[in-house]
C-alpha cells in the first residue's frame, strides 16, 4: 500500500524532466536551420560586399571599369563619392563609386 503511493509521487517529477528535454529537441531543427542559413547565404554575401568595397576603394585614375548599366569607360577624375568616367573621346559620365561593377584589365577599353 505505501509502496504504490511512493511510486505514484515520483512519476510526475520524472515526466517533467522529460518535457524539458523534448522541448529542447523540438527547438534543435530550428536552430540548425538558422546555422545552415548563416553559412550558406549570409556569410558569402558579407564576403562579397567586403570584396566589392575593397575594389571600389582601390580604383585609381586611368583604370578601365564597367558601370552598373553595362557601360565601359576609363576613370578620368576621382572624388569621394563620385567618379568621372570617360566613355568616349571628350564624353564623361559622372557616377557614384558604388555604381562600378568591375575593374577591367588594362587595354580592354580602347
Amino acid at each position: 500500500m505505501f509502496i504504490s503511493q511512493a511510486i505514484a509521487q515520483t512519476a510526475p517529477a520524472a515526466a517533467a524532466g522529460g518535457d524539458a528535454q523534448s522541448s529542447l529537441l523540438s527547438m534543435l531543427p530550428l536552430v540548425l536551420m538558422f546555422v545552415v542559413l548563416y553559412f550558406i547565404m549570409i556569410r558569402p554575401q558579407m564576403k562579397k560586399q567586403k570584396e566589392h568595397k575593397a575594389m571600389i576603394e582601390a580604383v585609381a585614375k586611368g583604370d578601365e571599369v564597367v558601370i552598373a548599366g553595362g557601360v565601359l569607360g576609363r576613370v578620368s577624375k576621382l572624388g569621394e563619392t563620385y567618379i568621372h568616367v570617360e566613355v568616349a573621346k571628350e564624353v564623361e559620365l559622372q557616377v557614384q563609386r558604388v555604381a562600378i561593377v568591375q575593374v577591367l584589365p588594362k587595354g580592354t577599353f580602347k
